[in-house]
C-alpha cells in the first residue's frame, strides 16, 4: 500500500490524540503535559529523541537505510504544540475548559506529525537518508522555533538539514484542499510602541496644557496615510494599531497617552524602511504639538519565504498523490506570520495550508482561524500525515539522484 492508504489505517489513532491534546492546551514555550503527550505517542518507534533545555520541545530523528553514496541527506518536517489564551465557545464533546483552546488547529498538526513518524518508520528501510521530526511550542509567542535552532536543532541528525516542510490546518478552506506559492507566503511580523509626553492639567483649561491624546490620535491617523503613500504597493504593509491608552478620568489631561500596533511586511526591505521611518513619523508629529515621543520597534517572525524549487516539487508530489483539484496555487501571500520562517531562512523548504472546514459548514459561516468559535474537522489527519511523509521520502530520493 502506498502513504495515503497506510494512514487511513491509523486515521482513528491520530484523531484520538489530536482530541486529547484539544481538550487540555498549553499556551508559550512551556507545554509539559503536550510534550508528554508527544512522548508517549512515539514511545516505542526507531527514534532518536531529545527534548528541549529552554522550551518543551520534541526532536526525534529517525535514521533511514545506509550508508548510501555520497553526502547524507536529510528532511526536516515540523508540527507546531502551542494554544491560544482563548476561551474555548464551540459546543464540541472534546472542547476545552481550560480558558485556552487549540484556535489554530496545533493540536491536528502535534497528531499529523506523529502520523507521519510513524508511517516512515514503518519504511525505514527503504529511505535513502535521515529525516528530522519537530515538535515546537510557543508558535503563537514568544516563539519556539529560534530557541530550538539555537539547541542544536538542524544539526541534530550529524549534518546539515537539506529541506524542510510543515503543513498548517486553515479552518475557512474547503475540506483536504492543499495550497501554498512559491516565494513569500506568510508576513514577517513586527510591533510598533509610541508613548507621547505632555503635560497634564484640567480638562476644562487644555491651552494650560499640553495634551498628549490629539497627538497620539493624529500618529494613529498618520501611520495608515503613511503606508498609502511611502509604502510600495507591490510590496505590501499593513500596520494595525490595537490598543491605545490614555488617562484615568474624563476631565483630567493626561501626562502620557501610548500606542501599539502590529506592523506586517513581505520583504527585508520594507522592514528597515519602516524601522527608520516611523520612529520619525511620530516624534515629528509630536514635536509639531509641543510634545516629544519615544517610539520603540520591536522585530519579530521574518518573512515565511517557500524555496521556489522545494515548491515545484511539493505542488507535483502532492497532486500526485491526492489529484489536481485538490492542490490549488495561493493567489497572494497572508499577512499572519509563522516562525517556521526561521526554519526557512536557513533551510529550502515549504509552508503548506490544508483546508479543515467541516463539510456541514458552510463556506460564508466558516470561523476564521484563532475564533473562539472554529472547528477543525480532524478527518483531514490521514491525508496531513500522509503528505509529510511522503514529501520527505520523495525529497530524499531526489537529492539522493543527483
Amino acid at each position: 500500500m502506498g502513504f495515503v492508504d497506510d494512514a487511513a489505517t491509523i486515521q482513528e489513532d491520530l484523531v484520538a490524540l489530536r482530541r486529547r491534546l484539544h481538550a487540555r492546551p498549553e499556551v508559550g514555550n512551556d507545554l509539559p503535559l503536550t510534550q508528554a503527550a508527544v512522548l508517549e505517542a512515539l514511545d516505542g518507534l526507531p527514534l532518536e529523541i531529545t527534548t528541549g533545555e529552554r522550551v518543551s520541545s520534541v526532536v526525534a530523528v529517525l535514521r533511514g537505510r545506509g550508508p548510501v553514496a555520497g553526502e547524507r541527506r536529510t528532511v526536516l518536517l515540523r508540527g507546531d504544540m502551542d494554544g491560544l489564551p482563548v476561551t474555548e465557545e464551540t459546543g464540541l464533546d472534546h472542547a476545552a475548559t481550560t480558558g485556552t483552546m487549540h484556535a489554530c488547529g496545533h493540536d491536528l498538526h502535534v497528531a499529523g506529525l506523529v502520523g507521519a513518524a510513524r508511517l516512515l518508520c514503518a519504511r525505514r528501510d527503504t529511505l535513502p537518508g535521515d529525516v528530522i521530526f519537530m515538535f515546537q511550542p510557543g508558535e503563537e509567542g514568544p516563539g519556539g522555533a529560534l530557541p530550538m535552532i539555537e539547541e542544536g536543532l538542524l544539526s541534530v541528525a550529524g549534518g546539515a538539514v537539506d529541506a524542510a516542510f510543515a503543513i498548517h490546518v486553515f479552518g475557512m478552506l474547503e475540506r483536504g484542499v492543499f495550497t501554498t506559492r512559491p516565494g513569500p507566503m506568510m508576513a514577517g511580523s513586527n510591533q510598533v510602541h509610541v508613548t507621547v509626553h505632555g503635560r497634564g492639567g484640567h480638562g476644562s483649561m487644555p491651552y494650560s496644557s499640553v495634551d498628549p491624546v490629539p497627538v497620539a490620535a493624529e500618529i494613529v491617523l498618520a501611520l495608515q496615510s503613511y503606508v498609502t503613500r511611502r509604502i510600495n504597493v507591490f510590496d505590501p504593509v499593513v500596520i494595525t494599531v490595537g490598543r491605545v491608552e490614555a488617562g484615568t478620568a474624563v476631565n483630567v489631561i493626561p501626562d502620557t497617552a501610548t500606542l501599539s500596533a502590529t506592523v506586517r511586511t513581505l520583504s527585508t526591505a520594507s522592514r528597515e524602511q519602516l524601522q527608520r521611518e516611523l520612529p520619525r513619523l511620530a516624534e515629528g508629529i509630536a514635536s509639531a504639538h509641543g510634545c516629544t515621543a519615544e517610539v520603540e520597534f520591536i522585530v519579530g517572525y521574518p518573512v515565511t519565504v517557500n524555496d521556489g524549487e522545494a515548491h515545484r516539487h511539493t505542488v507535483a508530489h502532492l497532486r500526485e498523490l491526492f489529484g489536481e483539484e485538490r492542490v490549488v496555487p495561493m493567489p497572494e501571500p497572508l499577512m499572519g506570520s509563522e516562525d517556521f520562517s526561521y526554519v526557512l531562512d536557513r533551510v529550502p523548504g515549504t509552508f503548506v495550508m490544508l483546508g479543515a472546514r467541516p463539510a456541514d459548514v458552510a463556506a460564508e459561516d466558516a470561523q476564521a482561524n484563532h475564533s473562539a468559535k472554529v472547528v477543525f474537522d480532524d478527518g483531514v489527519l490521514g491525508d496531513q500525515a500522509a503528505a509529510l511523509a511522503s514529501l520527505a521520502a520523495s525529497t530524499l530520493e531526489r537529492l539522493t539522484a543527483r
